[in-house]
């Protein structure tokens, strides 16, 4: 008699949990908002000493360093907001290095001083709120009921007197319920204090859509521009290898073919150099066609695409990739350039050893997070790597939000439209080629 194993069925995890895992995540979300809160305050403060110092001149040499770390604090709010509550704002403009008066009429950099001022207010306060009650709560329910005894006469938690173990049971009760609308609260807070935060950087509408002709207007150009680059580039190396190797291979067979009946040994030399010749020539086509579109990802898609340029590394790459399935070409091949790009910069410049990348498909967002454990500090201003990805997502209407503070780790996430299309994108983007 087989005895085949028993196969049990995964146990389906209630509604209820679901939204009590998301609760906590945006609590946690809240706490880690209203942290990054205080740091903005303290570079809005600094920023603020330049701008005082202006007048009597102390001030022009701390202004550009003082605009830099408010970009950094705001580059790191817009991949936390695009992490936690899903809101991707636009990639804001370069900070001018022309001098004082380009730097001041930036209207990304009035956005971001703006936010450095009035987010620890508003929405750091906001934020605060969840954690504070759940804070507060627990208190009352943990602390209270056991030391009431202790803190002696006129002892109260909230509005409820703690001088009997009947008000000591009351003050616990009343804690759970403080904790419980803590994390009830959370996700509602977190969704509103990402809207407005976004609205914030983003500036008013009016600004964002003359943001938004601007960038279509340069990613249209910067995609005709590397079109015709490519181009060049293909027709160079056709011309210089492959055609060069053909034309040598066809001489080479008419001296064989002259001297097949006078010299059959030196025509059988030339016939194996004819050999050797068009494997080489073969190479370097498939050399030529990779560049354009690796074999890989024609054939196998996105996520065996990026494990490839895993085993290729010589860092540990993990590749975590849950896709519901092929996605349009365009779109799969700016995604793969990009990380590549991302994994070359890693492994040149953080200075680690360990790099996750992880890639979902939700909302129909394409989302890419590539986090190294690296000594952070990069600069999308420094090298033109990291500007290359962003123009690339750029024809593509996608985002590129970086979070890399001194010391690490460096997370990069890139959002791309699942559609080679969209409403916001024209059809002349639809060609992604490797990044000059």
């Amino acid at each position: 008699m087989t005895i085949r194993p028993r196969t049990v069925a995964p146990r389906a995890v209630a509604p209820r949990a679901v939204a009590l895992r998301a609760a906590l995540r945006a609590l946690g979300g809240c706490q880690l908002a209203s942290l990054r809160s205080l740091v903005t305050s303290v570079r809005g403060v600094a920023a603020a000493g330049a701008l005082t110092l202006l007048p009597v001149g102390l001030g022009l040499p701390l202004m550009a360093p003082a605009a830099r770390l408010v970009r950094r604090g705001a580059d790191r709010e817009r991949a936390a907001l695009a992490r936690w509550t899903g809101h991707a704002t636009a990639a804001p403009e370069p900070l001018p290095d022309t001098g004082l008066v380009a730097l001041l009429g930036a209207p990304g950099f009035r956005r971001e001083l703006a936010w450095s001022w009035l987010s620890p207010w508003a929405g750091g306060m906001l934020v605060a709120v969840p954690p504070t009650l759940v804070g507060y709560g627990l208190s009352g329910a943990l602390v209270q009921p056991f030391v009431w005894r202790l803190l002696g006469p006129g002892n109260w938690y909230a509005f409820v007197p703690v001088d009997s173990t009947a008000n000591a049971v009351a003050a616990a009760v009343l804690g759970l319920g403080f904790a419980a609308a803590g994390v009830w609260l959370a996700p509602g807070v977190l969704e509103r204090y990402g809207t407005w935060t976004a609205r914030l950087l983003d500036g008013p509408d009016r600004d964002r859509l003359e943001r938004r002709i601007d960038q279509l207007t340069d990613s249209r150009s910067v995609v005709l521009d590397t079109q015709a680059a490519e181009l060049r580039r293909i027709e160079r190396d056709l011309h210089d290898g492959a055609q060069a190797r053909l034309v040598a291979l066809g001489l080479t067979l008419d001296r064989a073919e002259h001297l097949l009946d006078e010299d059959p040994a030196t025509a059988r030399r030339l016939l194996g150099e004819v050999r050797a010749t068009s494997e080489r020539a073969l190479q370097e086509l498939r050399d030529l066609v990779h560049g354009v579109l690796p074999p890989v990802l024609a054939d196998r898609g996105l996520a065996d695409a990026v494990r490839s340029l895993a085993l290729d590394s010589f860092l540990d790459v993990g590749v975590d990739a849950a896709l519901p399935g092929r996605l349009p070409a365009p779109v799969e091949a700016a995604a793969y350039f990009a990380v590549a790009e991302l994994l070359a910069n890693a492994a040149k410049h953080s200075g680690g050893s360990r790099v996750d990348v992880e890639l979902r498909c939700a909302d129909g967002l394409l989302r890419v997070t590539v986090r190294d454990d690296g000594r952070g500090g990069a600069d999308p201003g420094r090298g033109s790597g990291l500007a290359g990805v962003r123009r690339r997502l750029a024809a593509f209407d996608g985002t590129l939000a970086l979070d890399s503070p001194p010391g690490g780790p460096t997370t990069v996430i890139l959002e791309l439209p699942c559609a080679s299309s969209s409403p916001k994108t024209s059809s002349s983007s639809a060609t992604a080629s490797p990044a000059p």
